[in-house]
Order: structure tokens, then C-alpha cells, then sequence
């Protein structure tokens, strides 16, 4: 695969990125495509490895590594070096119905798998991913295809985030006449309204919602299952139903001062901007805005990092991001994190890299936990107080967090943002089904089965495993239309 000398010639390259200082002033993407001779030489890098782990996803110590959705890495990167594009998106669409989005906004678990990594830079998989598809979209190679005939069986997909869209792929392509639920007023679930538009745009997710509704698809926005239409209609009208609506149950702080004023989900935060951005270009004046604020982001993932992103281009003051865990290390700990676990090290992603060239310094401060917020007069935070902390494990592998004495702080805040992350689904919809859940509150259904307690209900993505990445959303949405084709016709042609 790619050129036997590829890795020995060619440095590892990913796309390239706009100027912070040209990007934080407006909403555009803030990567620019590269060219065919610098993503021919990407793939020439991804050599014949004999045995590659970069496809097949599993999850070691709670980490993904590789593809969950078993993507054909290794042929589609030989299929770019020889330049035969339009055979590479063929094989890019075999696993996966979206790499768009997957190049787009997945964290690439198949790169901290790849064997060339284990003792030279990885190949850049998920640059020569997205550079496939969006050749695709340019050359018209992406178009809608139906099914050329209907089973006459329906199914009702609640959720329009990268399971439910999965899972409508599939059903429909196996003929079956699909219905998808949305309860926002855009399709994309967290595609559209939980990542930011500089690192998804919208119009990438409109576009490929639009092929899909020419295929036959029909998708139904500002309509909440459970509320606008009951469990017993669903049951009604349907043969049957996926539940895909996501983990959406919010993080909380349990700090002193939690319901002042100025302190914010950082999802509320996110959803509100892109909806003001997408409607008015932020006119009607419908989100939080961060400008000439003191902003603090509690959360060092993925979510916080958009947060920062976000807050520069509305213009805040200042800006700071609690992350609970030490400065890592710049190079994998072998002891600890051998190859081919997604290696835990020190990342700056691109809301990091704006923060520091706007305001000269990285915004992390890191093993630090918030203790309380205290207000103005008028019932606004004003402060956060922290304490530095010590992470360690119990015999059990709990984690505890240990105080270290007089290292608190205060820090002045006008804006708090929490990107802690997400406790499970919503109930409302679960109750009305009567389906089994989990101990943690997420729908019980096998992975690789995804059938719930309720005949003819199933269940995927962050709604079943609890929050996680869109690769394994759109691995899961696949497999439950699966088993949902199977229960219906008794067998199966879907992968």
C-alpha cells in the first residue's frame, strides 16, 4: 500500500490552517485544502504494513484506537498516491456514509493506531479522508441513489445526529421508507448546533442531508418524539423505531453559586451561537455573547476547546480553560500508554492556537478545580475560586481528587462556560417506551445487536454507549439499521 519508501521520503503533512489572526475575525473554515501532489505524497506514506491496525476500532483502558467503523485506510490512501480518486471514494463510502464529517470533526483514533506511528509521525489519515470526499463533491461524483424498489415497511429514526443519519442511510438503502425526527429546527443534531462553524460548517451537513432527502428519506424538524408525537404513535404508524437522540443530559458543577448569573452549559452556549449565526448572522442578537468579557471555560476537551474558539471571535477580554488533569507530555509514555493505544499526550488544537496568538499565551491552566463562584450585586458571577488538585487512582481505579493547600485562587469572570461533558440521555421519551436502562440511565441494547427490551425498538449512539465520538455514532447507526432491516425481513444484505 501507498509507496514502500513513502514514510522514508515524505515528512507528515495535515491540512493546512488560515493565520489565527485572519481566522478569529470571521465564521469561514479555518483549514485551507491542500494540493493533489501534497496529498499524493500523504498517501505514498501509508506503507505496506502487513498487518494495519488502523482500520479496525476498539477501545483499550476506556480509549478508542483505530476505526470503529472499520474504514479501508490502507486502500484508499494507495488509491490517492496512484491518483485514482474516484475509486478512492468508493472505497472511503464502503464503512463509512459521512466522512465528511468524520474528517472533519473525528479526533482520527485511527492515527494514534497507525503502525508507522509507533516510532515516526503517524500518516495523516484524516486529511487525505476529507480531501477524498470534498474532490468528490467538487468532480459530482456524490449523488443521490435511491433504492430501486420499496419493501413497504416503515421506520421511524428519532435523532438527526450522525447515528440517526447513519441509520436512515442504511434503512433506506436496504428499501425501507424512513422517517426521521428532529426536534431543533435544523437536521445535524450536535453536528449542526454542538460543533462550531469554523470547524463544521453547515453548509457541509446541509448538503449531505439534501442528497439524502432526494434518495427518499423524510426528515421532520421541530418535532419532539415523547412530546409532539407520543410512544403510542410511533407504535402506530411505524414498524418499527431507532432511538437515536444522543446523551444530552448535562454535566453539572455542585459549587457554591452555581445558579448566579453568567454561568452557562457550554452546549447552551454553542447551540445558541451557530442558530443566531445561521439565522441572522448574529443581528436578531439571540445568543450569549462572550464580547469584552472576563471568560472562564471549565473543561479541557474537544467542547471546551470550541468554547474557546467560539468566545475569540466574539471579541472577549480575556480567556482562561480549566483542564482537571497535569500538562502531559509531549511523546507518548511507553510504561504507561504503549502503541496502539491513542496516545495520551500534550495537544494544541486550533481554539488553543487562536487563544495564544491573540492573547500571547496558551489559555490552559491546568489540575485545577473549581470551589465556588461569588456574584455582584446584582446576582452576575463576578469570580471563580479554585484550588489545584493532585488526580490519583484507588485499588478499585477510582479516581480522587486531592487538594493542595494554599493553592487556591481567585479569577475574575464575567462569562462561565461549562464543557464538562454530558451523564446520559434524556427520560422523557425512555419512560413512554418503557424500554431498560443501564444502570448509568443510557437505553439497554447489546452492542452489535442494539434490539432494546421493547420489540420492534432499537437503540444507537450516545443515547445507548453514553457520550462519545461521532465515528463510533455513525459505527453504531449502521449496525442497528442492520438489525433493524434483519428483524424486519428476516434477513439482512446490510454491512
Amino acid at each position: 500500500m501507498g509507496k514502500p519508501t513513502g514514510f522514508m521520503e515524505y515528512q507528515r503533512q495535515s491540512y493546512h490552517e488560515r493565520h489565527p489572526s485572519e481566522r478569529t475575525k470571521d465564521w469561514e473554515d479555518y483549514t485551507k485544502p491542500m494540493s493533489e501532489e501534497e496529498l499524493k505524497k500523504q498517501g505514498a506514506r501509508c506503507m505496506d504494513c502487513g498487518v494495519p491496525t488502523c482500520h479496525h476500532g476498539m477501545e483499550i483502558d476506556g480509549a478508542t484506537t483505530g476505526c470503529p467503523v472499520y474504514h479501508l485506510i490502507p486502500e484508499w490512501n494507495d488509491l490517492v498516491y496512484r491518483g485514482q480518486w474516484k475509486e478512492a471514494l468508493k472505497k472511503e463510502h464502503e464503512m463509512n456514509n459521512f466522512p465528511e464529517f468524520t474528517g472533519m470533526a473525528c479526533p482520527a483514533p485511527c492515527e494514534g493506531a497507525c503502525v508507522l506511528g509507533i516510532n515516526e509521525p503517524p500518516v495523516a489519515i484524516r486529511t487525505v479522508e476529507r480531501s477524498i470526499i470534498e474532490k468528490g463533491f467538487q468532480e459530482g461524483w456524490v449523488v443521490p441513489e435511491p433504492p430501486e424498489k420499496r419493501t413497504g415497511k416503515k421506520v421511524a429514526v428519532v435523532g438527526s445526529g450522525p447515528a440517526g443519519l447513519a441509520a436512515a442511510a442504511q434503512l433506506n438503502k436496504a428499501g425501507h421508507s424512513v422517517t426521521v425526527y428532529e426536534r431543533h429546527d435544523r437536521i445535524g443534531g450536535l453536528l449542526t448546533y454542538g460543533i462550531p462553524e469554523m470547524k463544521l460548517p453547515y453548509d457541509v451537513v446541509k448538503r449531505r442531508v439534501d442528497i439524502l432527502e432526494k434518495e427518499g428519506i423524510e426528515f421532520v424538524t421541530n418535532t419532539e418524539v415523547g412530546k409532539d408525537i407520543t410512544a403510542e404513535e410511533l407504535e402506530d404508524n411505524f414498524d418499527a423505531t431507532i432511538l437515536c437522540g444522543g446523551a444530552t443530559v448535562h454535566r453539572n458543577i455542585p459549587a457554591e453559586g452555581r445558579d448566579l448569573k453568567g454561568i452557562h452549559y457550554a452546549m447552551d452556549f454553542l447551540h445558541a451561537n451557530t442558530k443566531s449565526l445561521l439565522d441572522s448572522n448574529h443581528e436578531d442578537g439571540n445568543y450569549i455573547s462572550a464580547a469584552d468579557k472576563n471568560v472562564i471555560v471549565i473543561g479541557g476537551g474537544d467542547t471546551g476547546t470550541d468554547c474557546l474558539a467560539t468566545s475569540l471571535r466574539h471579541g472577549c477580554k480575556s480567556l482562561t480553560q480549566f483542564d482537571i488533569y497535569n500538562k502531559k507530555g509531549t511523546a507518548r509514555d511507553e510504561s504507561n500508554n504503549p502503541w496502539p493505544q491513542w496516545p495520551v499526550i500534550h495537544r494544541i488544537e486550533y481554539g488553543q492556537k487562536e487563544a495564544e496568538a491573540v492573547f500571547g499565551k496558551d489559555p490552559r491552566a491546568y489540575a485545577v478545580m473549581t470551589t465556588k463562584f461569588v456574584g455582584d450585586e446584582n446576582g452576575h458571577v463576578k469570580e471563580v475560586h479554585t484550588i489545584d488538585v493532585e488526580t490519583v487512582f484507588d485499588k478499585n481505579g477510582r479516581k480522587i481528587r486531592n487538594k493542595i493547600p494554599g493553592s487556591e485562587k481567585v479569577w475574575p469572570a464575567d462569562l462561565v462556560l461549562l464543557a464538562i461533558g454530558f451523564a446520559g440521555p434524556e427520560q422523557d421519551l425512555i419512560n413512554q417506551l418503557g424500554v431498560e436502562t443501564e444502570e448509568r440511565s443510557t437505553v439497554k441494547a447489546d452492542y452489535d445487536h442494539y434490539a432494546t427490551s421493547v420489540e420492534g425498538v432499537f437503540a444507537a449512539g450516545d443515547m445507548r454507549r453514553g457520550q462519545s465520538l461521532i465515528v463510533w455514532a455513525i459505527n453504531e447507526g449502521r449496525g442497528a439499521a442492520r438489525e433493524c432491516d434483519r428483524y424486519l425481513m428476516g434477513t439482512t444484505n446490510l454491512p
